[in-house]
């Protein structure tokens, strides 16, 4: 254990596992530890580091920032602000028009439930099994898995859990105390599991129809992530609101809400925050979105990923159940535990996570190479063929 393992380890709570590693410095889509030791970085900050680790246009716009103006709350008018407002508004899917900058994406998801209900005068909301959403109470509630739920109970009230996928059973739950439907396009927490586009375009006309309101959660998808800039674009979504945070400001805590016309009247000073939208933030989205609109990273995104899927898919791999992903979100589901497979990984200079118990998730940066690609697949070969050895 290094001096900082233990000084970690002294002063923090301790609620989440770490790994045996002191990470020091990253370069686009590589890390390096405290003793040297290089790594293919496949979980990308868990989906923040879209753009690569340090990429020059943001620590650039970062740094110029921070000797102008650090922080202006939002009660004040900014130049930034302003800027990445316009900019988030100008490619985000038609109709969502309006934003309210926050912190992370777990504050994105509440600010949409807030405004869910008190746009509707509705309480009832609709989310799916496997989702993920969050660990604040709305977002918390709406989020599935009980292990994460649990500890925490009773979280708020008016939350049901339907089948994700199944039109039927969307169609029987929403009903005239449905405030929103809050829905993923690929369930990344939940193991990688791609939305149906006739699904998710039948969920959206069945809030129309009733009265509720659509939230698609692309805190984990947006940005590129999934060959488009947004996930929603794959199928042509038009949601009432568009939850967004990790990857768009290079790695800095940030996410947003963007919103519809039929999210106009939340009244004033209904909601807040100290930090959202903070200049030096601000200047670090904008340099983000446009390495992202210029730099052939999204197009990277989609033919790197259907790459990096067929490789996977060509290994002799038996422990292998089923291969999922849309662009650079790749889920690996096995046929046991994926705890040994990445400590493997890890041993062999590749960084991944998991998405459950049984389903290997990889989160790269949109920078990273074939060459790259084709190291992290032969490890992943190595790996499981001593497992089956």
């Amino acid at each position: 254990m290094t001096d900082y393992q233990a000084m970690e380890d002294q002063a923090s709570m301790g609620i989440l596992p770490k790994r045996d590693v002191v990470i020091v410095r990253g370069s686009g889509a590589r890390l390096w530890d405290s003793a040297g030791k290089e790594y293919i970085d496949c979980i990308g900050g868990i989906g923040t580091a879209n753009i690569g680790h340090c990429h020059p246009a943001v620590t650039k716009a970062v740094a110029r920032q921070a000797e102008r103006l650090v922080i202006c709350p939002d009660t004040f008018y900014n130049d930034l602000r302003a800027e990445l407002a316009t900019a988030l508004t100008r490619v985000a899917p038609e109709g969502l028009d309006r934003l309210f900058l926050c912190n992370s994406g777990t504050e994105a998801v509440e600010a949409a439930l807030k405004f869910a209900r008190v746009a509707t005068g509705r309480t009832g909301v609709i989310a799916a099994q496997r989702g993920f959403h969050g660990r604040t109470f709305g977002a918390l509630s709406a989020t599935w898995n009980p292990k994460y739920r649990a500890p925490f109970e009773p979280l708020v009230p008016g939350f049901t859990h339907v089948k994700y996928n199944d039109a039927a059973a969307m169609e029987q739950s929403i009903g005239d105390g449905t405030a929103a439907v809050l829905l993923e396009v690929v369930q990344g927490e939940g193991g990688v599991r791609i939305g149906d586009g006739a699904y998710l375009r039948r969920v959206a006309a069945l809030c129309r129809e009733r009265g509720a309101l659509f939230i698609v959660d692309e805190v984990q998808t947006g940005f590129g992530r999934t060959g488009a800039l947004f996930a929603c674009e794959h199928y042509d979504l038009r949601p009432d609101m568009l939850c967004l945070a990790k990857a768009m400001a290079g790695g800095l805590p940030v996410g947003a809400t963007l919103c519809a016309e039929t999210v106009r009247n939340v009244p004033a000073m209904s909601h807040g925050n100290t930090f959202g939208g903070s200049p030096v933030v601000c200047a670090a989205g904008l340099a983000t979105l446009r390495v992202l609109e210029e730099g052939g990273l999204v197009e990277n995104a989609r033919e790197n990923g259907a790459y990096f899927r067929d490789a996977l898919a060509a290994l002799d791999a038996p422990y292998v159940r089923e291969i999922r992903g849309m662009g650079l979100i790749i889920g690996v589901e096995m046929k046991g535990r994926v705890t040994p497979i990445l400590r493997g990984l890890m041993e062999r200079g590749v960084m991944a996570l998991p998405a459950g118990n049984t389903v290997l998730r990889f989160l790269p940066p949109l920078t990273i190479s074939r060459e790259e690609i084709d190291q992290v697949v032969e490890a992943v070969g190595a790996v499981l063929g001593s497992l089956e050895a």
